[in-house]
């Protein structure tokens, strides 16, 4: 008698519900990998994400989530990510938990 069975004879009314469904990400997901670069401007480390094909509006969505995560500054310009400070780990690490693939550039 295997687990199952075990159980259906302790709850004989209950029904087995369905496995809850994974959400599909809103975001367009690419084949080519997001370049993450590090650079200094006037003194201070900043993280840049560029390489993205999608929707624009698909990278500001990324951007907005990656800030808050992150609890930091950052913008959206020329299609490119720019995240204050040097975070290239933690960015690389929720982009691949999201499905894409990260190519970390420079230092």
């Amino acid at each position: 008698m295997d687990l199952q069975d075990q159980l259906k004879n302790l709850f004989p009314d209950h029904k087995p519900s369905e496995e809850p469904k994974k959400e599909k990400s809103t975001i367009w997901m690419q084949d080519a990998p997001i370049i993450c670069k590090y650079e200094k401007r006037k003194g201070k480390p900043i993280t840049i994400l560029e390489g993205y094909t999608g929707a624009d509006t698909d990278f500001k969505k990324l951007a907005k989530e990656l800030k808050t995560k992150l609890s930091v500054g950052g913008s959206f310009k020329d299609d490119k990510i720019i995240i204050q400070g040097d975070y290239r780990d933690k960015i690389m690490a929720l982009l691949q938990e999201k499905g894409f693939k990260v190519k970390r550039v420079g230092g």
